[in-house]
């Protein structure tokens, strides 16, 4: 009787002695196999999504020629509106340079944009990430923003050899200082306790009790700037519901993040540019 109970329980065994083994392993062990598994798997998830573009290609190649006419329509409106907004742009930036200069104000970090493909997704209720077919090839840093049309993606948490994984804005583990169109007072953004399937949403803390806002009335919510991190007026999302916080001296409120952040195919990392170094002053 007693060996057959030592059979059944046999597995149970196994599996405690390989958890006790693994708690002894050094945390630098553990960190080396985690990389070494991580760079094993990515040839073969890159490799799945260079297929799917693939197959995008060919899907698109099945679509008649009055099709490709009018996205060609389409497609030239489009870029006649981004032409009109890098001129702007190009207006701006000179105007902040020369005030820059008026009021001998220090230089604001410089980023370069490096486009990456979006190679899988994860969001799962530990990890809130994606991971992009980018990474020490092209110079990608931990810590760097990413960006996508509509506001911020999130930020750089691990740099591989040939990929990176971005945790999302809405990771409970991203914290940003933001603040409210109109408003120049920072508030403190995170990420929320999301759900696998569930809309993507935040939580702002710090907010002045004179703040209202309302899934009718929402306020939209920016980058300050602040921190040295994410350039200034980056939109993160909106502010859809305020509540007195426990100490009765701020508001925390709700934030609904862009939809399109669970299919994103394309992203942007700010990569930070070395800082020039200043000329020595001539001696006296």
């Amino acid at each position: 009787m007693l060996p057959k109970r030592f059979d059944q329980a046999k597995p149970f065994v196994t599996l405690g002695v390989a958890a006790v083994a693994w708690l002894l392993v050094p945390a630098v062990v553990k960190r080396g196999l985690r990389l070494s598994f991580f760079e094993m798997r990515a040839p073969v998830a890159a490799t799945a999504s260079f297929v799917h573009d693939l197959q995008d290609f060919w899907a698109l190649r099945t679509h008649s020629n009055n099709d490709l006419l009018e996205a060609g329509r389409q497609t030239a409106g489009v870029l006649a509106g981004y032409e009109l907004s890098v001129q702007q742009k190009d207006q701006l930036q000179a105007e902040n340079e020369r005030l820059h200069e008026l009021l001998n104000l220090p230089a604001e970090p410089g980023f370069r944009f490096e486009h990456a493909r979006v190679m899988e997704r994860d969001f799962s209720g530990w990890w809130q990430q994606l991971t992009i077919r980018k990474g020490t090839n092209y110079g990608l840093t931990v810590g760097a923003p990413v960006v996508s049309a509509a506001g911020v993606v999130g930020r750089v948490r691990e740099v591989h050899a040939y990929t990176a994984v971005v945790e999302l804005v809405s990771s409970p583990g991203v914290r940003i200082a933001a603040v409210l169109e109109g408003d120049t007072r920072p508030i403190s953004y995170q990420g929320g306790d999301n759900p696998a399937l569930g809309p993507a949403r935040g939580v702002v803390d710090y907010l002045p009790v004179d703040v209202l806002a309302s899934a009718a009335a929402p306020r939209k919510l920016f980058t300050s700037g602040l921190g040295g991190v994410f350039p200034a007026n980056l939109p993160i999302g909106l502010l859809t519901s305020v509540e007195p916080s426990a100490d009765g001296l701020f508001k925390t409120g709700g934030v609904q993040l862009d939809p399109g952040l669970a299919s994103l195919a394309e992203v942007t990392v700010l990569v930070p540019l070395p800082a020039a170094v200043a000329p020595a002053s001539a001696p006296p």
